[in-house]
């Protein structure tokens, strides 16, 4: 006896719909990856020097001028082995202002400054924080995913909305 076979086989334009979802999902998901990728590699730059600070020297800068692209000012030693330098430069960004004082940890082998506590932590993720945004469109859009994408967004917004009240 042969067996029998099932009445709807699948027809051609059936498999050649599921590719077709498969590619979507395949691209689409790896765009997601990328955008999220960039995201953490144009933060970690910044983030490493404030997550992984034993070893490094840290201290604080009076903030005493500031140029178009930088601030600078004189660096005062909190950590072992730290020496005091008469001119640290910080990046200049709203967040930085002349005639103030900020918690920094030095890049090694420079007097490159960065802030540091959690306006240093939150500050060095911003670019994570937009990523996350951008991401969430993808997800939403390419994927079909809405709640990830809400969660993505949500994520985003609220690690953009720290950073901008600590900093």
């Amino acid at each position: 006896m042969i067996p029998a076979m099932p009445a709807t086989a699948p027809s051609s334009r059936q498999a050649s719909a599921a590719m077709l979802r498969f590619g979507r999902f395949a691209a689409m998901g790896t765009v997601v990856v990328l955008i999220l990728i960039a995201g953490v590699w144009a933060s970690w730059g910044t983030a490493q020097h404030v997550l992984l600070t034993k070893g490094r020297e840290r201290g604080t800068v009076d903030v005493t001028r500031c140029g178009p692209e930088a601030c600078w000012g004189r660096y005062t030693p909190l950590s072992e082995g730290s020496q005091p330098r008469a001119r640290v430069v910080l990046e200049k960004s709203v967040a930085v202002e002349r005639g103030r004082t900020y918690t920094v940890v030095l890049k090694p082998g420079s007097d490159d400054a960065v802030r540091s506590g959690p306006a240093g932590v939150l500050y060095a993720w911003i670019p994570l924080g937009g990523a996350l945004l951008l991401a969430s469109v993808v997800v939403a859009g390419g994927l079909l995913r809405t709640r990830a994408a809400w969660v993505m967004a949500l994520s985003g917004v609220a690690l953009l909305t720290a950073a901008f009240v600590t900093v």
